[in-house]
């Protein structure tokens, strides 16, 4: 049994409501949530919008290979209507946007997957809710806890918990 981390994110349409969609679907076609973190708002990260974005961990125990959860991610995001657009560059806004940051402790270093996620330790949005649930949890690439990656992140954006 694998412990796969997630952290669902967006800011289109409701995302609350879209969050809750993605826990169902993740749950039948991954596997089972043994955790859920609050949810966080925070303005965007990496460009300007003026629609705050949500985000949330989920952990799921999966008998499921990582590229076979990063498939379902995928499918899932394009089943809750995500569109990625096919000119752009960098970040824009998003209704669902489900990211891997971590599957056990293990480094992965495909073409189309890096886990753990390579800029978890630069994300406020993303650490603050990690701390809620595995703050002790070890970053197998930094060798460091979620708790110490978050005191020593200089990402100054304000994350508030709903």
């Amino acid at each position: 049994m694998h412990t796969l981390v997630l952290l669902l994110g967006g800011n289109r349409g409701n995302t609350k409501k879209i969050f809750r969609q993605a826990s169902t679907l993740l749950s039948e076609q991954i596997g089972s949530i043994s955790s859920t973190s609050s949810v966080y708002r925070s303005k965007s990260w990496g460009f300007d919008d003026e629609h705050d974005f949500l985000n949330q961990i989920i952990i799921i125990h999966t008998q499921k290979t990582a590229q076979d959860c990063l498939h379902i991610c995928l499918s899932i995001e394009n089943d809750l209507g995500r569109i990625r657009p096919a000119h752009t560059t960098g970040y824009t806004s998003r209704n669902i946007d489900i990211d891997i940051l971590f599957f056990d402790s293990t480094i992965i270093e495909e073409e189309n997957l890096q886990i753990p996620h390579p800029r978890i330790q630069d994300r406020r949005f993303t650490l603050e809710p990690l701390c809620e649930i595995i703050p002790h949890f070890i970053h197998p690439r930094l060798q460091q806890s979620c708790l110490a990656l978050l005191k020593q992140c200089t990402d100054s954006l304000r994350v508030e918990k709903l």
